[in-house]
């Protein structure tokens, strides 16, 4: 979103509360948000006032000299939404939620490792931890605050949660997301074996990716662009919705005709993508006035190798990227759907992604459609819009039912002659 967001503070605070609560993010009674205006006043979420039917007339305003204006009282937790905003004048939004995988780190008394993607480290950076005091507390919002007025972003409470801080609150709301499937993610590829971090070279790597500056002023849309643009946006918006991806990550992208393709920009929210907001890209470069993915080299390159794609999605479904995450291998070979979609699954390093386009497209195989981006997601090729959001789906219920069952036994996967039966009813080409 831009900087200049005209929707007003309450309005803001409810949808949002309606998107946490509607994830499973937060409890009926428990979380609160703010923002402040720039002459510091604070708007906040009410005590004691169900947060899955908030309305706008329920948010409560408090004014910089500390009158409190509404019909409920503020959140006991004011104390230190305010404590932060005295150490912080760089902040004008505060998060604060139990989201399970969180509150595991919470009890644990340890917060996640960032390092786990670059865009969770560059987002959130590393996270601090407060430790406990008495919910509503003076002494809870000091402890908090001077976690904050170290630098953090993110901060874990003891027993607690997290409070994480934004520029605006779009900023701290995919603050706040990231962090939660950076943490679900962590513990979803512990229960697979060892996770696999991202050290300070494959960071500043990631961090150096740039786009081709090159622009063009397309003309007037063809129906057949029309209807990418609106397909591709109903598509990302829906995987939104199932969480095989989150408002900072995923790529998608759509081939219009020969190397001309739409693509996902950057920096914008997934779950209210519109067609309008697709850059449209092609050999003279990309759609003026928009910026790309910074993955656009890399899709551009998959189309000119391969004639046969159509689509590709590059996308962060929690269960399939933990084994991105881990050395634990994704065996598709688990129930006929499986392996008919997803054939065997691939693995690309870290750094391919971040090196020659051509190269790494190389590594790509139409035959083979889905891969593990190691640390970065997971990528599927497609036929069109639809196979490759279908795949997608495959492979992550492929994924959780794999990690779903390492409590119950080993996984007993098809037979080889089962293999080549479906292979060859199916895929019309011997098995591999």
């Amino acid at each position: 979103m831009s900087e200049r967001d005209t929707l007003h503070p309450a309005d803001r605070l409810v949808a949002a509360m309606e998107r946490i609560y509607s994830y499973r993010m937060t409890t009926t009674s428990g979380g609160n948000l703010s923002i402040r205006d720039d002459d510091g006043t604070v708007w906040i979420t009410p005590a004691r006032v169900d947060k899955g039917a908030l309305r706008r007339e329920d948010i409560v305003v408090v004014l910089p000299d500390g009158t409190v204006q509404g019909r409920h009282k503020p959140s006991s937790e004011l104390p230190f939404h305010l404590g932060i905003y005295r150490v912080r004048p760089d902040l004008r939004a505060i998060v604060h939620a139990h989201p399970v995988a969180l509150v595991a780190f919470s009890i644990c008394g340890k917060a996640p490792e960032t390092r786990l993607f670059p865009k969770s480290h560059a987002i959130c950076g590393e996270v601090g931890f407060a430790p406990y005091a008495l919910p509503g507390s003076r002494l809870l919002g000091e402890r908090i605050a001077e976690v904050f007025a170290r630098g953090s972003l993110c901060v874990m409470l003891e027993n607690h949660g997290v409070v994480v801080g934004g520029g605006n609150f779009e900023e701290a709301f995919t603050r706040f997301e990231t962090l939660e499937f950076t943490a679900k993610t962590l513990i979803k590829a512990a229960a697979l074996g060892e996770v696999t971090l991202l050290d300070e070279n494959q960071i500043a790597l990631a961090a150096a990716r740039r786009v081709p500056d090159r622009f063009f002023q397309p003309g007037v849309a063809t129906s057949r662009e029309r209807l990418l643009r609106r397909e591709l946006c109903d598509f990302v918006r829906r995987g939104y919705k199932q969480r095989l991806l989150i408002s900072s990550q995923g790529t998608f992208s759509a081939r219009i005709q020969g190397g001309e393709f739409l693509m996902t920009p950057a920096g914008a929210d997934r779950a209210g993508l519109q067609p309008g907001d697709l850059v449209l890209a092609g050999p003279d470069g990309t759609e003026s006035g928009k910026t790309p993915s910074r993955a656009l080299p890399l899709h551009a390159a998959i189309y000119r190798a391969h004639p046969s794609v159509q689509a590709i999605a590059m996308a962060t479904p929690v269960n399939a990227t933990a084994f991105a995450v881990s050395r634990a291998v994704l065996d598709t070979r688990t129930i006929p759907e499986s392996y008919i979609f997803l054939r065997d699954v691939g693995r690309i390093p870290f750094e391919a992604a971040y090196g020659d386009p051509a190269a790494f497209a190389a590594r790509c195989r139409p035959d083979f459609p889905v891969s593990l981006l190691e640390n970065d997601g997971v990528m599927v090729l497609g036929t069109s819009l639809l196979d490759a959001f279908d795949r997608l789906e495959v492979l992550e219920s492929t994924a959780e039912a794999l990690i779903n069952s390492r409590p119950l036994g080993p996984v007993k996967p098809m037979a080889d002659a089962v293999i080549s039966e479906l292979v060859r009813e199916f895929l019309g080409k011997p098995a591999p």
